[in-house]
């Protein structure tokens, strides 16, 4: 892509990507005063207004980040499969959007809903879903770090580089690493975050179900 474009959609990136952690951060603000407030309105606004945070802050942000993540990968000579910090980066965005989907955007949804057409003047008890809205807020705000970090420092180097003939001159051939062993590598790494994945998802949705995320309190 030209210069002018590249830098529009890498101004575009940031500004989501930093959007999207700030609404990480408001929105764990909000679960933890739902949880630690004495006062029924302010643990029903908080609930009222995670909903909305997680409908038009956090959710379009994050897919909004992936986008032009991948925009910027196949754009630029970055790539996707070329850098190991790149794409664990991406894995790390699917990651939270799929995690955002499953857990806080649909039970915030529901949660919400059970808050609005609750009895007046009773006190709404958010039960297990409080505590665990804050963890998993938590969570997601150290992973938006951790891949802020990767953008900064881009470690690790290249996922696979065969030597080229200055590289080899003068150097054992057993002390270049064979490509095919960097390949196997990345494959273990890859598969151990996509087994992560699944089994997260997998858990989430056998302990709580999509129609058990609102306790009997509220």
């Amino acid at each position: 892509m030209s210069p002018s474009l590249r830098k529009f959609n890498l101004t575009t990136h940031v500004a989501v990507s930093v959007g999207w952690m700030g609404a990480v951060v408001s929105f764990l603000v909000l679960s933890i005063a739902g949880i630690a407030s004495a006062n029924a309105e302010v643990v029903r606004s908080s609930y009222i207004s995670m909903d909305l945070v997680s409908k038009y802050a956090i959710l379009p942000m994050s897919l909004a980040s992936v986008l032009t993540g991948l925009i910027l990968a196949f754009g630029t000579p970055w790539g996707l499969f070329r850098y190991y910090w790149v794409f664990i980066k991406f894995l790390l965005g699917v990651f939270a959007t799929i995690a955002l989907i499953l857990h806080q955007f649909v039970a915030i949804s529901e949660a919400s809903k059970g808050v609005m057409i609750a009895t007046a003047g009773s006190f709404p008890n958010p039960g297990k879903l409080g505590p665990q809205l804050v963890l998993d807020a938590a969570l997601a705000f150290f992973v938006l770090f951790f891949a802020t970090l990767l953008s900064v420092y881009k470690p690790w180097g290249m996922i696979s580089k065969a030597p080229s003939k200055a590289e080899t001159d003068g150097v054992s051939s057993r002390n270049i690493e064979n490509p095919r062993f960097s390949n196997l590598k990345l494959k273990i790494l890859l598969g151990s975050i996509a087994i992560a994945i699944i089994l997260f998802a997998i858990f989430h949705i056998s302990k709580n179900g999509f129609g058990n995320h609102i306790p009997s309190g509220i």
